[in-house]
């Protein structure tokens, strides 16, 4: 939970072959294909500028079609140089960055294939599956639980606006976490069956190590077989996972993704660090009846934020909450 909350481990430079998305296509429009394009936008533009009431939406619409036509041609192209590969791209790692990569070349008209450990979230002791981190152990149930954590102080204000008798009542940690964990699976089959497919992607679940310039050894999750497939361009796109100091006793802790996970809701937790996941965490688990104390080195958490912002969030947390700050 220190500084920005996690310390992610970087992966490597980009070496030949392994490139972004965005250098992905420019490498694809030669300049054959670059001028077709801009004669053809010039064309659509006119054609556009004689509709009745053209609209932004229409024009845009149009330079897609131009633009996925043109890239496409570009390819094609290019294939006829004696190379030959499985793929235009393999995408190793299925989340925000590699989802959108994948899905975006494949638009343009490349042969994509996405390597995903896992499409369905909750398996340990990763956890996180196709969507990445945000859909699956970040943002989308890190706000579940922040509504969840509201109702007893949105509760205890009711009298004041006429309710009369209103009661948090008990809450269920179980229940929470069935809902949850429902919700976080169909945004998995979204992603799989809906965005990407749609797209015409290729979704494999394995796990990919890199095997030269242009060869990626698939580690399927069902079967534990390896297959070797070739590609053009390899991203990759595979995340990384919070930082645990080396000390005595941290086999006992557990990092922010673990927590959607829990068996059980805590009935006492020690959130280490004053980053703003710290802080989340921390409100939240307060929120949900936890018993919560947050110790940071420093004499003020988040730091590098606005102190103004800083000195307020500590005087709301002592004066309306039961958060214990160390």
């Amino acid at each position: 939970g220190g500084g920005r909350g996690k310390t992610w481990k970087t992966m490597m430079r980009p070496a030949r072959g392994l490139v972004t998305s965005s250098h992905f296509l420019r490498h694809h429009h030669t300049s054959r294909a670059m001028k077709v394009m801009s004669s053809l936008l010039l064309t659509a533009a006119s054609a556009a500028a004689f509709q009745v009431r053209p609209t932004a939406k229409t024009y845009l619409r149009a330079m897609n079609r131009v633009a996925s036509s043109a890239s496409a041609s570009s390819l094609s192209a290019e294939a006829s140089n004696g190379e030959s590969y499985d793929y235009d791209l393999v995408v190793i790692g299925g989340g925000s960055g590699g989802v959108r990569a994948s899905r975006i070349a494949a638009g343009h008209g490349a042969k994509v294939a996405l390597l995903e450990s896992k499409l369905k979230h909750g398996v340990s002791p990763y956890f996180a599956a196709i969507g990445g981190t945000c859909v699956n152990v970040g943002c989308v149930p890190k706000k579940l639980m922040v509504f969840a954590s509201r109702y007893p102080g949105e509760i205890g204000e009711m009298a004041g606006y006429g309710w009369e008798g209103a009661t948090p009542g008990e809450f269920n940690w179980d229940t929470f976490m069935a809902a949850k964990n429902e919700e976080i699976t169909r945004l998995n089959n979204v992603y799989s069956n809906v965005i990407l497919k749609n797209a015409g992607v290729e979704i494999i679940e394995a796990t990919g190590s890199l095997d030269g310039p242009n060869a990626v050894n698939m580690h399927i999750t069902e079967t534990g077989e390896t297959k070797k497939v070739t590609a053009k361009k390899i991203l990759i796109g595979v995340g990384g996972w919070p930082f645990k100091p080396s000390i005595p006793g941290i086999e006992h802790a557990i990092t922010s993704n673990e927590i959607f996970y829990l068996k059980e809701q805590p009935k006492s937790m020690v959130v280490v660090g004053g980053g703003f996941i710290a802080l989340e965490f921390a409100t939240i688990m307060d929120g949900l009846g936890t018993d919560v104390k947050l110790m940071y080195r420093g004499d003020l958490f988040l730091r590098g934020f606005d102190q103004d912002m800083r000195e307020h969030l500590k005087e709301e947390m002592t004066n309306n909450s039961n958060i214990d700050l160390q």
